[in-house]
């Protein structure tokens, strides 16, 4: 009777440690496999607190985290652009220009993911457009993308900073910022492909056959004076009465050659030397011209062709492409850059 006591004694007293023994492997088991095999749709807290983060990120906030001596770079990309913001990346940190790069993500695809390698780099200005594909020239989509392009560059201004801006088709064969001389308003280009002078004029050119300019809207560098800011509203004005159609198939260029046509008197502009910032059906099209002025270029602009496939094979046939091939993602690219100088 005594032993029987005793063993059952025994027995009581290791339950509880057995007991405890094993919710605490059971727990740990739990742990491992949430660590390993998160729950399907569902997102860990610090990936939702990362983009409520995004999602408030102001313009305000991020010119001033990103902006070097009163001046920033800026471009506008969806999702399906991305390889072209890496290329285009790629060849301002040869330059060591990157640093002052800000994405206007035209999607939340593109804020989060630029973010999540390059925090800080990327802003979204509501409303977003609903941006699922590359859009062809001369879409209502195209429209809708790049004519939000000036209100974006006007705010920039209204905070007081100079602004670079450049579409991601374009890469840079040197830093364009020596050639931003003189006290202007706006600098462009022109998209015309016939062959000036070297010593051409740096004024706004004459009209051409449709009752206004060919400049190139792609290629901007403004300063926040009023000058700077009365071209862009004006560009905006033009917009708003130029609306995309069917039947009028607009894109932002014509309104912004108006715009320019009309404050000429008002605004001081200069136009950059041609050998330096060529429109592609000069640079790609004219082999002539490319090699008697190596070496004298700047800014490429892989325009004067339409797809996104075309415009990717044309930049490797140049070796203008540096992007790399082998990698899923192209913005783990980000990654390595930031860490550059």
């Amino acid at each position: 009777m005594l032993r029987k006591q005793a063993q059952l004694s025994r027995l009581q007293k290791s339950i509880p440690y057995s007991y405890a023994s094993t919710l605490s492997v059971l727990v740990s088991v739990i742990l491992l496999l949430g660590f390993y095999f998160p729950l399907t749709g569902l997102h860990r807290p610090s990936e939702i607190s990362a983009r409520d983060r995004w999602n408030a990120y102001t313009l305000p906030e991020a010119v001033h985290a990103v902006a070097r001596n009163n001046t920033i770079i800026v471009c506008a990309v969806s999702q399906p652009y991305l390889p072209f913001l890496i290329n285009w990346i790629t060849s301002l940190a040869r330059h060591h220009r990157h640093h002052e790069v800000l994405v206007i993500a035209e999607d939340y695809a593109t804020l989060y993911a630029v973010n999540e390698k390059w925090p800080g780099h990327a802003i979204l200005i509501p409303p977003a457009p609903p941006l699922q594909q590359a859009h062809k020239f001369g879409s209502q989509g195209f429209f809708n993308f790049t004519s939000r392009r000036p209100r974006h560059l006007l705010q920039i201004l209204e905070l007081g900073y100079s602004v670079l801006y450049n579409d991601v088709d374009m890469i840079w064969k040197k830093d364009p910022f020596p050639y931003f001389k003189g006290n202007y308003d706006i600098y462009f280009t022109d998209d015309m492909t016939t062959v000036k002078p070297i010593d051409h004029s740096h004024k706004l050119p004459a009209p051409g056959k449709k009752g206004r300019t060919y400049i190139c809207s792609c290629m901007l560098f403004i300063r926040p004076t009023p000058g700077g800011k009365l071209i862009l509203k004006a560009w905006i004005e033009e917009l708003k009465a130029q609306p995309w159609s069917p039947h009028a198939k607009a894109n932002d260029q014509p309104a912004f050659n108006w715009a320019l046509n009309k404050t000429s008197s008002e605004v001081k502009m200069y136009l950059l030397p041609q050998q330096a910032f060529p429109p592609g059906g000069l640079y790609f099209k004219n082999e002539t011209w490319r090699t008697e002025t190596r070496g004298k270029h700047v800014i490429i602009h892989n325009n004067y062709i339409t797809g996104f496939d075309k415009k990717i094979k044309r930049f490797r046939e140049f070796d203008l492409w540096y992007v790399d091939e082998e990698e899923n993602d192209p913005t783990e690219a980000l990654v390595k850059l930031r860490t550059m100088d």
